[in-house]
């Protein structure tokens, strides 16, 4: 090879290198990477876009289900709806009576031993209104008064729940004793009262 082809090989590479050097120093920083991070925001967006759009197409649905709970909550209040702690209690054992009654009509298989209202507790949020409960009934009974207590309207609560199998159970309203599995029942019954000043509305 003549100096000549020489020189201008060993020169082509140089001008190779000086443009290889070129790219990492100027194009490369200054215009490859933003392009990359550029594309890479462009996706990010393009799929915070697509959520969005997602969300807003729910939109109606997730309305219509928080009206329902609304409507739900509103037609089962969770506070009792009396003006004060003495009304409450007396609603509080009609409210027993009721169920008792429904459970079992005339008595025959459940009735009310002893119901003693407690000083209402005032060192909570609400003011709680309790009534110490103690029954004689059968299982079956027993398993309705506690649901209807617990699923009716006003919110009503169960505590304290004690529960003892009798050996021989007198059954109310038939003179006669059995032994099917009779239960002596004793617990709290509680609900709640408004703030001072809120507005309760009447489930009926």
């Amino acid at each position: 090879m003549t100096p000549s082809k020489r020189d201008r090989w060993l020169a082509l590479a140089l001008l190779l290198g000086l443009l290889v050097l070129a790219y990492g120093v100027l194009v490369h920083p200054w215009w490859t990477v933003p392009m990359r991070e550029l594309d890479a925001r462009i996706a990010t967006l393009q799929e915070r876009e697509l959520r969005l759009r997602s969300q807003i197409g729910q939109a109606p649905a997730v309305e219509q289900r928080m009206a329902q709970l609304q409507e739900r909550q509103a037609n089962r209040p969770g506070f009792m709806s009396e003006a004060n702690a003495e009304l409450a209690t007396a609603a509080l054992i009609q409210r027993l009576e009721a169920v008792v009654a429904e459970a079992s009509p005339g008595n025959r298989s459940c009735s009310i031993v002893n119901r003693s209202p407690l000083e209402p507790n005032n060192r909570e949020p609400y003011t709680r209104v309790t009534v110490q409960v103690r029954l004689k009934c059968g299982s079956p009974e027993t398993a309705a008064v506690l649901h209807a207590l617990e699923s009716g309207s006003p919110r009503l609560f169960v505590g304290n729940l004690n529960i003892l199998a009798q050996r021989m159970y007198f059954a109310p309203g038939t003179g006669r004793s059995s032994s099917d599995g009779g239960l002596d029942v004793s617990f709290d019954m509680y609900g709640y009262l408004p703030p001072a000043g809120a507005e309760v509305r009447d489930a009926g």
